[in-house]
């Protein structure tokens, strides 16, 4: 599975437009989101009248350096690390995405996934609008740019918004402000905090972790922020009655020292491990993680199980990757290429494996194998998801329900499809126990196929999204 975007936005006050500095913050910030997207990478700055910018596909490392970013000069900037789900892996589809027009130039970063961009995306191409990506960021681009040539941007990006259907959290740059926008669903984090003397706003609080920053709290579900060289105002647009935050930004995406909604994921990860331990007791010798997402679980089962928590699988975090691999045996050295059983702790030892999810079952399959070669006498299965058995529509690249092992296998027969002595999922129940959270404030739509949005040919668990009357006065703080 692989998330698809992290976004990143900062403005500093107005007396600095011939600085380089939020260049380099933004390179920084970008560097703490890598894990959110591998393919490309961009930034843009803005010195009061004019846009500068750099795109490129790979790494945050690979696509800058000292030189190149030396030479992006504002005050205000927007950047952004991409994992394709909507749009191919290209560079046309590198954001930010940015529209000129008669009004001036808009950038636009998006992590998120929209429902409806096709229907959107023909309607536009059929009023005579171009298109140079296939990203469904372009479709809000272009909506945006159309409202923005009537409107003042809080109205434009709320007519905006009624138009949209999926996830969307967005960092927008208009004419020297910074706009923080997030669906009204919250279906994707967003944060904002303090940077030296100005705002920033993030993906997750760890890239203000990066920067020294401090952060001040989550962008609200259906919130719009404006941020200027003076401050900031927040505009309700939304008005759901509960959010539908993904769950796997806990189970496995977000960065363990990262605070989303107000939950730090680390503690989130250790309960889920706490959880599984009471609803899957085994008797063992080890706990042993699948690094690095089901080590802070890991953890967690054996400080509650009481049994000892040793590593039987490290990883080599300097390898890329290997999907070029051709043939069965390539695979399989791809696999021990990026993780390799450590031998002596877990030979002869009855072993608890503890990882994040399965999703197809053929990764668990050759760890699991790995491990047996080493000599470990039982492994034992534990799952810190429930099973998945429906496809996620809203920004994660996710397999088909075909390729979903647990939407068409039993629990023992997934358990003997991955070779393990036995298998135990995290129940949704367990799940919600760990967050500390009502299901209903959560999207599960991966794992109950129940989806908090209308999508054609899915069970939908939600009304229609409503929004406030606007009346254009920002609300508190």
């Amino acid at each position: 599975m692989k998330e698809e975007c992290g976004v990143a936005g900062i403005i500093l006050p107005g007396d600095r437009p011939q600085s380089n500095t939020v260049a380099f913050k933004l390179y920084y910030a970008l560097y703490a989101l890598q894990h959110r997207g591998q393919e490309s990478t961009g930034i843009m700055v803005y010195d009061g009248t004019s846009s500068h910018s750099i795109k490129g596909m790979g790494l945050v490392p690979d696509v800058y350096n000292k030189d190149s970013l030396g030479h992006l000069i504002g005050n205000v900037g927007v950047g952004h690390v991409r994992y394709s789900t909507t749009g191919g892996s290209k560079i046309e589809n590198c954001q930010p995405f940015i529209l000129n027009f008669k009004g001036g130039a808009v950038a636009i970063a998006h992590n998120g996934n929209l429902v409806n961009a096709r229907t959107l995306k023909d309607e536009l191409e059929c009023e005579g609008r171009i298109f140079i990506s296939d990203s469904d960021t372009e479709v809000i681009g272009h909506l945006l740019v159309k409202e923005l040539i009537r409107h003042d941007p809080i109205e434009s990006i709320r007519n905006v918004m009624r138009k949209l259907v999926g996830s969307y959290s967005l960092v927008i740059h208009i004419d020297g402000a910074i706009y923080a926008v997030r669906d009204p669903l919250g279906l994707k984090p967003l944060c904002f905090g303090k940077v030296d003397c100005g705002y920033a706003v993030f993906s997750e609080s760890v890239a203000l972790d990066t920067l020294n920053g401090t952060l001040i709290r989550d962008v609200r579900p259906g919130e719009v922020i404006v941020f200027t060289g003076d401050g900031f105002e927040s505009y309700q647009i939304g008005n759901e009655p509960h959010p539908a935050h993904c769950v796997f930004e806990f189970i496995y995406f977000a960065r363990p020292d990262s605070i989303i909604d107000g939950k730090l994921v680390y503690k989130v990860r250790e309960n889920i491990g706490r959880e599984l331990a009471r609803e899957h007791p085994i008797e063992a010798d080890v706990v042993s993680p699948v690094p690095d997402s089901g080590i802070t679980s890991a953890i967690g089962y054996a400080r509650e199980s009481g049994t000892k928590y040793l590593e039987g699988l490290m990883k080599n975090r300097y390898i890329g990757r290997t999907f070029i691999l051709p043939g069965q045996e390539l695979r399989e050295t791809a696999v021990r290429l990026k993780m390799n059983a450590i031998q002596d702790n877990v030979k002869g030892k009855r072993v608890v494996l503890v990882d994040d999810s399965i999703v197809r079952g053929t990764t668990s399959r050759r760890i699991i194998d790995m491990i047996r070669r080493a000599g470990a006498s039982e492994i034992h299965s534990r799952v810190g998801s429930p099973a998945i058995i429906a496809p996620c529509y809203l920004g994660i690249d996710m397999a088909t329900r075909q390729e979903l092992i647990a939407s068409y296998k039993t629990v023992k027969e997934v358990e003997s499809l991955i070779n393990a002595d036995s298998l135990g999922y995290l129940s949704i129940e367990g799940l919600m126990r760990a967050l500390e959270c009502d299901r209903s404030d959560m999207c599960l739509g991966c794992l109950t196929g129940e989806y908090p949005v209308e999508i054609p040919g899915e069970n939908c668990i939600r009304k229609q999204t409503r929004l406030d009357d606007f009346d254009n006065k920002p609300k508190s703080p």
